[in-house]
């Protein structure tokens, strides 16, 4: 048998990670949905089965570190669907907002060659956004499903219900249940019928696990090595693999802005760079937002001695510990020097010394336990 809940087993007995009932329990509402979804991609297939409604979707919800990206990442990866798609559900949404922006920026003659195109409204984008999305993906999984923008919460009940008409199936994790969605947002009457909708199309499931793994894996051993060395490196080496429990690490791409900007390597949601990669190169804020925005936590190697002659390094590094410090990005890594030390004299070394205090809050149990909290609208 293949699926999610075969593979969590897995890496239970490999000791990867440690049982926990909860999870197992998730696990298995998975590999039912997982299932249901071989069967519908085979009946799409063939000529001798009518089309079936889809399956319900699942949203999973519950405090942080409790193993719902976990969840998310072992049944996207053994989920034997063609058309599949994880992504944050921020990207997702600015995403959206692109896709009807070009469809208002078009002519009337391109609007009406468009998938679902209305021909009594040809004002109406969301039929044709909807369908373009659903031909790229017949299952949509989103990390970290929270509505803080009144932009997005305006459009995602007519976007939703287009979606499922497309016959979409939407996974989601969240740290909030259904009805907190948009808490004490602007017209949130107006939101209601989507947390409605919500409910009637996904099975909502709480994932209750017993502690906070997250947390366990950082808390139980220092997360700032210094001085570098081979006993940092093998420190790191030991962090990254209890991180990624068990997955294969890959390269991803990101999108800045119209640039492409690479992550060597990635799994289960987080994130290894050098510091050289980060810092020693022309990156920006927007770049680093986008970093923070698709990863909870990050290692970084070998953060260098800083001083004058690499003030650009400096700089850039500021920058970067202000993204992950605003948004509550889980950070390991190794550096030349303790925080206060690292860059103690030249241009900007006083406004480091916010950077060094940052660096060292980031070791505490209450930032470590503290919500990914993604960076708000247009903040690149």
């Amino acid at each position: 048998m293949r699926g999610p809940l075969p593979r969590y087993q897995e890496l239970v007995e490999s000791g990867a990670l440690e049982i926990d009932p909860a999870q197992q329990s998730a696990a298995l509402r998975l590999q039912g949905l997982s299932e249901a979804l071989t069967v519908e991609q085979r009946r799409a297939f063939s000529f001798f089965h009518p089309k079936s409604p889809a399956p319900k979707g699942l949203y999973l919800w519950g405090g942080v570190g409790r193993g719902k990206s976990l969840l998310m990442d072992i049944f996207f990866n053994n989920t034997d669907v063609a058309l599949k798609r994880r992504v944050h559900f921020h990207e997702f949404m600015a995403e959206t907002h692109e896709r009807i922006a070009a469809w208002r920026a078009a002519d009337e003659k391109t609007r009406r060659r468009r998938p679902r195109a209305s021909k009594a409204s040809l004002d109406d984008p969301m039929p044709p956004v909807a369908a373009d999305i659903a031909g790229e993906a017949r299952l949509l999984c989103f990390d970290e499903f929270q509505i803080n923008d009144i932009a997005d919460a305006m459009i995602l009940g007519r976007l939703f219900t287009a979606l499922f008409d497309e016959g979409v199936v939407v996974v989601a994790t969240s740290n909030r249940r259904p009805d907190d969605l948009y808490k004490d947002g602007l017209n949130r009457q107006l939101f209601l019928p989507f947390i409605a909708m919500l409910k009637e199309r996904l099975d909502i499931v709480e994932l209750e696990a017993a502690r906070d793994y997250r947390l366990n894996r950082l808390a139980n051993a220092p997360v700032y090595y210094s001085p570098l060395g081979p006993e940092a490196d093998a420190a790191l080496d030991r962090a990254w693999k209890a991180m990624i429990a068990g997955a294969q690490e890959q390269e991803e791409t990101l999108t800045v802005m119209g640039r492409l900007l690479i992550a060597p390597r990635c799994a289960r949601g987080h994130a290894r760079f050098t510091f050289d990669a980060l810092c020693a190169r022309p990156l920006g804020a927007s770049d680093y937002l986008a970093i923070v925005r698709r990863y909870g936590a990050l290692i970084i190697d070998r953060i260098p001695q800083l001083s004058p002659e690499n003030r650009n390094e400096a700089k850039r590094f500021v920058t970067l510990i202000d993204a992950i410090y605003e948004t509550r990005t889980k950070l390991v890594c190794s550096a030349a020097a303790e925080p206060f030390s690292l860059y103690p004299t030249g241009d900007g070394a006083f406004e480091f010394e916010r950077t060094a205090s940052r660096l060292i809050e980031m070791q505490s149990v209450d930032y470590l336990s503290a919500e990914h909290a993604a960076p708000a609208a247009g903040g690149g």
